[in-house]
């Protein structure tokens, strides 16, 4: 990893969120050429720009549904792209908006990229793009989807970007999440709202989130979906370690599933097995590169296949209630509440 931004440019797209300041962190103090970081948020700008203190870090006011972006890729190796609306309610009473950033701002991106020969850019997507059932979920499938279809008639073109997508389930303790969300009802006093006690969702941390992205610039080649190995929790016990954390008493109440909610997550759909790749820390998906010449389909069909089941937080092995303890006192959110 000492290397792998070694005299590289690179540009982050909502890169003032968790992720952005995570990844920032991580590479301060490698030898990279220059970071830009591209988001609407000119007051989280000025906080970045005032904590890392760092004249290779540029900061760029711009939106990716906007397609003027593309003037600011110029000379830049990797592109990670994390600009999106990822709030499932506010996706879901907001669907044009979910569609307009995160669908055709994926696509501007791309083409901003196309345009001027970046070496690679990411996406960071999520389990809520498999089986979707909400507007985020769709709108970030579609994401997916076009991405890859731009790499799908450009594999052995002369310097034309690599398409990756990185997927994964819920982060801990990032921007919005539910971690923030459940300490501060705890730490108020307050009752925890759990919306179904069976609910289930994948979890991991920032680091591994990163990890997964050094991974993926190694040894990704076009259009190649990188999943983290996650397990998965209850809703409950989460809640459940935090409040002992905190040492407060568990005060819950259940409100019911909300608007475009999914009981479980699946990081990995049954089809997606099919052409799958474990590795120890993650599975890569590979892409379907036949052509979409539909003509010898019409007299001879595919034999029956016996599909392998999806990776869902409903089957997958779950973390007790200590190791979410554990796991939970690593965070620098957790660590920082406690020593108030």
């Amino acid at each position: 990893m000492i290397t792998l931004f070694k005299n590289k440019k690179i540009l982050i797209t909502g890169g003032t969120g968790s992720f952005g300041n995570l990844f920032t962190s991580k590479i301060l103090n490698q030898d990279f050429k220059e970071l830009r970081i591209l988001s609407r948020d000119e007051e989280k700008q000025d906080l970045m720009r005032h904590k890392y203190n760092n004249s290779k870090i540029n900061f760029i006011i711009g939106d990716v549904r906007n397609k003027n972006i593309e003037c600011y890729f110029k000379g830049i190796d990797y592109v990670i792209h994390t600009a999106a609306l990822k709030q499932v309610p506010s996706c879901e009473f907001f669907p044009q908006e979910a569609y307009s950033t995160n669908t055709i701002g994926t696509s501007n991106v791309i083409n901003s990229c196309i345009k001027n020969n970046v070496k690679r850019m990411i996406l960071l997507s999520t389990d809520k793009a498999v089986y979707p059932i909400n507007a985020m979920g769709l709108s970030k499938a579609m994401a997916e989807k076009i991405l890859i279809s731009s790499g799908r008639g450009n594999l052995n073109k002369k310097n034309f970007p690599i398409f990756n997508i990185l997927r994964y389930g819920n982060v801990l303790c990032s921007r919005g999440s539910i971690v923030p969300k459940i300490s501060n009802q705890i730490i108020n006093n307050k009752e925890i709202t759990i919306t179904d006690l069976e609910m289930t969702r994948f979890v991991m941390s920032l680091e591994n989130a990163f990890d997964l992205l050094c991974n993926c610039i190694k040894n990704g080649n076009q259009g190649e979906i990188f999943v983290q190995k996650a397990k998965a929790c209850k809703i409950i016990d989460l809640a459940t370690a935090l409040s002992k954390i905190f040492k407060k008493k568990l005060n819950f109440r259940t409100i019911g599933v909300r608007h475009g909610e999914k009981l479980d997550e699946i990081l990995v759909s049954k089809e997606e097995m099919l052409s799958s790749k474990e590795f120890k820390n993650y599975i890569k998906i590979i892409p379907d590169i036949r052509n979409l010449n539909y003509e010898k389909y019409f007299n001879k069909g595919e034999k029956y296949i016996k599909y392998p089941e999806a990776i869902s937080s409903s089957s997958s092995p779950k973390l007790a209630i200590n190791e979410l303890i554990k796991i939970l006192l690593k965070e620098s959110y957790i660590k920082e509440i406690l020593t108030r």
